[in-house]
């Protein structure tokens, strides 16, 4: 069992547990695995700089050569690498809170590494058999400050642009004080939208809102949207890999809604194809593809484990319910940028608002809850979990692909533990809001009495 990864790379409290001399020991390891050229690029954070140094240099040491690509989303990074580099480093800890920083790793493709060099990284790392270079062997350390530009050519030249710039749309941008910072509010203006922005300055103590594009963090999001008589809202994580949308009435688009509306075009554009997503998304997303001549796939929760099995199928596009999509024609990761664009793309074509887009998709409601719960004890808790199903009534079907998901004649609810963070997730869905907040709140229940049991 893995010490340090979790579902996408490695993520602690800055500066306690992910020390310069953590990130540098960790970046040594993963350099010692590698060869050729590797991107470096990071968030807003305020321990980024910092932890990107350290990782700079633990790559140096182990003869790699680097790039640094400054602070940037991970997106960009992302197609950096898969254009130009042999891998790459991310520092983010995504929607986080400030306190946290994190290293992700990425292959020649762009995609997170798979676990077996996780693991692998893991042994360098406690065993410390770094792969040292002699001192006439160090890597070179250079720069490319021109990837955030060519990132948003890349995205603009991916949709209609002159369609959406006859539509001269008005969005209020939220980039949560993070990487977007620095391309959505002037890719929406290169494509002709009218752009107000909120939190757009970088800044690293995310003094407007929590990172994470929630309901509960985006009140002045929508707020603005009603005021200024606005077409869309768009709201980023810190790392720009997951878009929200807040519709013209100022309401919250959950982002299995979004994920929907773009699978159907692509299917109808396309004419069907292969369509990957987790096993935490809704079923509107099989509803949309049965009835578009698409095939889903499921994976377990994690947006590397998506694009590993959308470029293994050559899948048309993937996604999680988050709002984080992937277009593997683009990027090999959530995308929020092109995700952003993609929307306005079919407003403009449909010619129609976002809420009418949204009503006439499938019709499911869902539930979100979370629990604390200490990551030592995780493993014990999903396996008690597991055991009081076999006690539980109206139980019709499990699927262990990731935590447990449990289906009942009323819809489906899924306990799994965070890969990111000491908690559990617990998403519900069913064809009325009631019964879906009473399975969210029963999940729950198996875990706190599970979590008792232990005690």
């Amino acid at each position: 069992m893995k010490k340090l990864f979790g579902t996408f790379g490695v993520r602690r409290l800055a500066n306690e547990v992910l020390t310069p001399e953590f990130a540098s020991k960790l970046a040594a390891a993963y350099g010692s695995t590698v060869e050729g050229k590797i991107a470096v690029g990071g968030d807003t954070r305020t321990s980024t700089v910092m932890i990107k140094n350290a990782v700079i240099s633990g790559l140096l040491s182990s003869g790699c050569d680097v790039v640094d690509l400054g602070i940037l989303p991970t997106p960009a990074v992302q197609y950096a690498v898969r254009k130009y580099y042999d891998g790459g480093v991310i520092v983010t800890a995504s929607h986080n809170p400030p306190q946290y920083n994190g290293i992700k790793f990425v292959d020649s493709d762009g995609i997170g590494i798979p676990d077996d060099l996780e693991e692998e990284i893991e042994r360098i790392f406690f065993s410390e058999d770094f792969r040292r270079a002699s001192w006439d062997k160090i890597g070179n350390l250079t720069s490319n400050t021109s990837i955030i530009r060519e990132y948003q050519d890349g995205v603009i030249a991916r949709v209609d642009a002159e369609a959406i710039r006859r539509r001269k749309f008005r969005v209020v941008v939220d980039c949560g004080c993070g990487a977007a910072s620095y391309t959505m509010p002037y890719i929406l203006r290169r494509l002709g939208c009218q752009v107000i922005t909120l939190n757009s300055q970088p800044d690293g103590f995310f003094p407007g809102r929590d990172p994470e594009p929630v309901p509960e963090n985006l009140s002045e999001l929508m707020e603005t949207v009603r005021s200024t008589g606005a077409d869309l809202g768009i709201a980023h994580d810190g790392d720009a890999d997951r878009t929200i949308c807040i519709d013209e009435r100022g309401e919250f688009v959950l982002g299995d809604k979004t994920f929907a509306l773009v699978e159907k075009r692509m299917l109808q554009e396309k004419g069907g194809g292969i369509i990957v997503t987790t096993v935490a998304t809704s079923s509107a997303i099989y509803d949309i593809a049965s009835e578009n001549n698409g095939e889903v796939i499921t994976t377990a929760v994690g947006d590397l484990l998506v694009a590993r099995k959308l470029k293994e199928t050559d899948g048309l596009f993937g996604g999680e319910e988050n709002g984080g999509l992937i277009f593997p024609d683009f990027v090999y990761g959530r995308d929020a940028a092109l995700t952003a664009a993609t929307i306005l793309e079919i407003m403009a074509h449909e010619d129609r608002p976002l809420s009418e887009l949204v009503s006439e998709l499938p019709a499911y409601y869902s539930s979100k809850r979370k629990i604390e719960c200490p990551d030592e004890i995780k493993g014990d808790v999903m396996d008690l979990v597991s055991k009081m199903l076999a006690d539980e009534e109206g139980v019709r079907d499990i699927d262990t692909t990731d935590g447990v998901k449990i289906f009942s004649e009323a819809g489906w609810v899924i306990i799994r533990p965070s890969g990111t963070e000491p908690i559990f997730r617990c998403f519900a869905e069913s064809e009325t809001q009631e019964q879906a907040d009473e399975m969210a709140r029963w999940g729950i229940s198996l875990v706190e009495r599970a979590m008792e049991k232990l005690k």
